[in-house]
């Protein structure tokens, strides 16, 4: 069974940074595209990051361009979005996604190519 657990939420003011980790057990994690999602109360869910298996080349939502990284350690089957100059707008649950299959060579800012999903991580954003 896939799991994706992810860590490193919590409450940061304006202007800070967090963290966000992601593991994925029991699948060879270098095979797979790996994304980060968001979601606000009331909103939907939106593509927040990715990154590619094949080169570990990246994709992310225009309102976080600049301002967060999202990157991957294969050796530990991690990837990690790091958040910088957050902002009240950044609030939201954020979750880890990875498709079912390996490989390929997909878009990786729609929700329905990823068929495993984190229990999600709250992060807050407020003074």
């Amino acid at each position: 069974q896939v799991q994706l657990v992810e860590s490193g939420g919590g409450l940061v003011q304006p202007g800070g940074s967090l963290t966000l980790s992601c593991t994925q057990s029991v699948r060879t994690f270098a095979n797979y595209d790996m994304a980060w999602f968001r979601q606000a109360p009331g909103k939907d869910r939106e593509f927040v990051a990715g990154i590619r298996w094949s080169d570990s080349s990246t994709a992310y939502t225009d309102s976080v361009k600049g301002r967060f990284t999202i990157s991957r350690d294969n050796d530990k089957s991690t990837v990690y979005l790091q958040m910088h100059s957050l902002k009240p707008e950044d609030t939201a649950v954020y979750y880890c996604a990875s498709p079912y299959r390996p490989y390929g060579n997909r878009r990786l800012d729609t929700a329905s190519v990823y068929g495993y999903w984190g229990q999600g991580t709250q992060v807050t954003v407020s003074s």
